[in-house]
Formats: structure tokens, sequence, C-alpha cells
């Protein structure tokens, strides 16, 4: 089996995780509420896709990430299905101010209130976060 090879970014700000609800038209996963992320370019590195991706996500630079998990997610579309390998990144410091340049748009969410995210990996990467770094 071949995975797509993906980072996600978990970020976390006074008890509350920044979501995206995805654009209808997206091949993969359209106009689901997920964790903000995107697809590892080729012979790039984790943190690399990590910053370039941030940067056209949201238009922001991380200041500290931490790695959390890799997950397997397989991403549906409207004709074929994709088999990502998610690795998620905890961002607790940035620079820039957040602006929604890919999704439908962007929210802070409640970490007591999870159950708007759509793939069950999503869910597992914040608990796992929440474990290594803020217990």
């Amino acid at each position: 089996m071949e995975f797509v090879e993906c980072v996600s970014f978990i970020l976390i700000h006074d008890g509350r995780v920044l979501l995206e609800k995805r654009r209808a038209d997206k091949a993969f996963d359209a106009a689901m509420v997920m964790v903000p992320g995107g697809h590892a370019e080729y012979g790039e590195e984790h943190l690399q896709t990590l910053a370039r991706e941030l940067m056209e996500e949201l238009s922001l630079e991380a200041e500290s990430a931490g790695y959390v998990c890799s997950l397997i997610h397989t991403a549906e579309s409207e004709h074929e299905t994709e088999v990502q390998r998610l690795h998620y990144y905890l961002v607790t410091e940035w620079q820039g101010d957040i602006d929604a340049l890919e999704a439908e748009f962007v929210f802070w969410q409640p970490l007591s209130e999870l159950d708007v995210l759509e793939i069950q990996p999503d869910r597992i990467a914040i608990a796992e976060a929440q474990r290594l770094y803020l217990s």
C-alpha cells in the first residue's frame, strides 16, 4: 500500500483548538471539519511541509512545534480514495494573524467539544497532543 504523506498542525490556545471547514470544491474530504494541514511535496521533510503549509493555509510562521504522532486516514473524493499518512505537530507559538487562505473558514473550538471533528485520526491526535505536551 502506498501512502500520501501529509502534515497536520494542531494549534491550541486558551483551551481551544483551531479547526477548519474545508471548501466544498476540495478534491478530498470536501466540506468536512478537520485539523488544518496539507500534502508534503516530493523530497520535503515534515518540518519543511509544516512551515510551507502553515503559511499557505493560515498565513502563519511556527515559532514552536512539537511532533505528536502519525496516523492513517482514508481520504475520500467523489471518484477516488487516497490513503494518507498524517503527521501531526502541535504548534503552541506562532507569528502572524490567522487567515483562512484555503479553507472555507477556520474557527476556535473548545477542547472539551471535539464531536464536530469528522475524522477519527484528528480526535486521536488532539488527545495525544494534550497528553504529551499539555498535561
